[in-house]
């Protein structure tokens, strides 16, 4: 008991003076708060920035709020989230890059400082409510494991509750999904698929708390896997969108640009940009290549609308419920559209990171099957050119591609002038302030026992009442992956950067963004003087923000991050279990050897064993009582089965690999000692075969095998596992080494 507790104890009851804390609440007034994050949506695509994709419900809540053309966002995902929830800059936080290339500099920790105070861990206090449900992406992904540590989990930074996925990206059929502080089971209802979900658990867990205490206000923070490729969707959305883009991108690219004009979201004059690297023209394309670029953009459309018809079921409870006035929304994305699809796009994501290219063949043939189950796919850079019309380059570009988003702002019980256009400068790390600003909350001095970080976001809540005001924010640095920039007071410097080049000698480009709203006009030749000023600026902002040094690494990057240190045996107990792919077994490109005792039910059939998915996997099941193992390589299924049909009761069972050369090896299935099966793997993943979790007795997520319903419960029991894996993984076992201990 605290010796500043105010009651009073006395011998009995009757002498004694109860005290309990009080009921917290915040200010009267203080609206509830929804923060809605889509993910890789550029400037245009909205229906309400000038796009023919439909967005009726996001269109809605512009029309009834107030529209942001000057927005930005720090160009990627986790640095983004990481501002927005802090209200600092993502390198101050430790965020100056995706969560998964970490590198343990100040500017680079792969998970939020414990100095910063989140959002939830200002508000709950306060008396809100804190949820926050779909994509996180603040974890490191060492930390990603049902063992934890669950510190920088949404629990563990200041969150009540928490349902979605610690990852970058998923899979929308078949997701590995996270509820609170444990992985859970992949839901198997029929036509299941994510978003919609997502909004079911945003409904409930609003509804239930507003059922227990209706006074008490919530911060939900909504953070959809859409439109993050890889993009799928219902067949009825995406084929609403047949015909919708014949026309190519160089076509709807000029027609978007011109319905932003006439909506006022881009200013009369602005310069459309001209087409960015990489993008080829349309009319150069073959009639098969167009009709492969015309599905990948359907596909993506068709995700959009769904996903914006998630929104509206979500918006539309609220309104039923009598919430929507006095809740403030903010729906925005995190990053520019992403334009990592090449030239003619991509079918398999996996590839994209391991290798080898996809060729044209290939994704011609998946053209019909694009956004179902069967690929983890993502459009052409030419589309993400389009939905980041009228401004060039993509995600993690400086560029306005790159940076410049989409946010809407929507407050009955505050904005009156719906359908108002705002231009003031502004950035995801103002979007905190501004909610601490209207819930009457005043930062912490001091957070987790240290002092707190100091906020540097400028709020806009000015803008709801004066939507001409001038902008109040000074200046704006960024950074991502060697690209640079720096906004100040109109005018922009901005440098892109190509990996391994001096950055010293680099050119950086200049524009005057009052007007020239498309960065279309360079004036560095004109105005060095105001260049040099620029320029050294940023050098502060950048010394000050933690941002050095500079790193523009990609796999060098995560292997830091995914290189665990070296393990050779896995002990996985018996009964069911679940390994996420950052905890399994480490079986990529090496020797290895399970051993697995198992008590079977007569005509046994289900999972011994799997990982990862149909984009890449592996499974060791039983059907019809033969023992099968599948590989799913970056080109094909390599399928080993006995002929042997295994009899009920226990049995030793063992598969041995033995690596012959670099992605490929013998394989050897054994029951009893007896070898039932045996054959060669040539098609095998060069780091890891996994695109997703382990799972010991039954299969999760996307299914690795299609001779089994999911979730392919093994009849029987699994009653020891363990694995032993060879040293004959490394390329280069001296370098690999150096990373893995944390010298390189």
């Amino acid at each position: 008991m605290s010796r500043n507790w105010p009651g009073k104890i006395g011998r009995t009851w009757e002498s004694s003076e109860p005290w309990l804390e009080p009921i917290r609440r915040p200010a009267k007034g203080a609206p509830n708060v929804l923060m809605i994050v889509l993910d890789d949506v550029g400037f245009a695509h909205f229906g309400c920035y000038g796009s023919t994709i439909a967005t009726p419900n996001i269109d809605r809540l512009a029309a009834g709020g107030r529209r942001y053309t000057n927005f930005h966002t720090t160009a990627m995902c986790s640095p983004t989230r990481a501002s927005l929830l802090t209200g600092c800059n993502h390198h101050a936080v430790g965020m100056g890059i995706i969560a998964d290339m970490c590198t343990g500099y100040p500017g680079y920790l792969g998970e939020m400082s414990e100095s910063a105070a989140t959002l939830p861990q200002m508000l709950v206090p306060a008396g809100y409510s804190a949820f926050a449900i779909g994509k996180w992406h603040l974890t490191r992904a060492r930390d990603m494991s049902p063992a934890g540590p669950f510190g920088h989990w949404p629990l563990g930074r200041g969150f009540e509750r928490y349902y979605g996925f610690l990852y970058s990206l998923v899979d929308q059929w078949h997701p590995e999904l996270v509820c609170d502080n444990r992985f859970i089971d992949t839901p198997a209802d029929p036509g299941y698929h994510l978003s919609e979900d997502l909004v079911d658990q945003t409904i409930g867990m609003i509804g239930s708390a507003r059922a227990a205490d209706p006074e008490r206000p919530f911060f939900a923070y909504l953070a959809f896997g859409a439109c993050h490729s890889p993009h799928q969707a219902p067949d009825s959305y995406i084929d609403a969108y047949r015909g919708a883009f014949d026309e190519g991108w160089d076509a709807v690219r000029a027609h978007w640009f011109q319905r932003q004009i006439e909506m006022g979201i881009v200013p009369e004059g602005t310069a459309l940009t001209a087409r960015s690297e990489g993008v080829p023209p349309w009319e150069t394309l073959t009639p098969e290549e167009k009709r492969l670029a015309i599905r990948h953009q359907e596909v993506f459309a068709g995700f959009l609308t769904h996903t914006d018809a998630q929104i509206g079921r979500l918006t539309g409870w609220l309104e039923r419920r009598g919430m929507l006035d006095d809740t403030m929304i903010l729906l925005l994305s995190d990053n520019g559209a992403e334009g990592g699809g090449d030239a003619h796009g991509t079918i398999n994501l996996r590839r994209a990171f391991q290798g080898p290219e996809e060729s044209l063949e290939e994704k011609l043939a998946a053209t019909a099957t694009l956004g179902t189950a069967e690929h983890w796919n993502n459009y052409p850079r030419g589309w993400a050119h389009a939905g980041n019309t009228p401004h060039k380059w993509y995600k993690t570009h400086t560029h306005n591609g790159g940076i410049r988003d989409p946010l809407i702002v929507h407050w009955p019980a505050r904005i009156r002038d719906g359908g108002g256009i705002s231009r003031q400068f502004c950035h995801c790390s103002d979007l905190a302030p501004t909610i601490l600003e209207a819930a009457g909350v005043t930062p912490p001095a001091t957070i987790n026992g240290r002092d707190a970080m100091p906020i540097t976001g400028t709020s806009i809540a000015y803008t709801f009442d004066a939507p001409d005001a001038p902008t109040r924010k000074q200046s704006q640095y960024f950074e991502l992956m060697g690209n640079r920039g720096i906004w100040a007071n109109g005018w922009k410097a901005v440098v892109h950067h190509e990996t391994g080049a001096d950055y010293d000698s680099e050119q950086w480009e200049l524009y005057r963004l009052d007007s020239d709203f498309s960065e279309n006009d360079d004036l560095a030749a004109r105005h060095p003087e105001k260049l040099a000023e620029l320029k050294a600026l940023w050098e502060r902002e950048a010394e000050a923000n933690h941002v050095f040094p500079l790193d523009d690494r990609y796999a060098g990057r995560l292997a830091k991050t995914y290189h665990l240190p070296p393990r050779r045996r896995w002990d996985l107990g018996e009964g069911r279990l679940y390994a996420s792919g950052y905890s399994a077994p480490s079986v990529g490109n090496r020797s290895y050897r399970f051993d697995i005792e198992v008590d079977l039910e007569p005509r046994a059939s289900g999972a011994v064993f799997a990982a990862g998915g149909k984009p890449g996997g592996y499974v060791l099941h039983i059907d019809g009582g033969r023992l099968v193992h599948e590989y799913v390589g970056p080109r094909h299924r390599t399928v080993i089965e006995s002929e042997v049909v295994l009899p009920a009761g226990r049995h030793a069972l063992t598969l041995d690999f033995r690596k012959t050369g670099d992605c490929k090896g013998e394989l050897t299935l054994l029951c009893d000692g007896d070898v039932v099966a045996a054959g060669s793997i040539a098609d095998m993943w060069p780091v890891s075969p996994m695109g997703g979790g382990f799972t010991l007795g039954y299969d999760n997520a996307s299914p690795v095998s299609d001779r089994y319903a999911m979730p392919a419960r093994l009849t029987g029991r699994i009653l020891s596992a363990a694995v032993a894996c060879g040293d004959d993984f490394l390329f280069d076992p001296e370098a690999e080494a150096r990373i893995a201990y944390g010298e390189d």
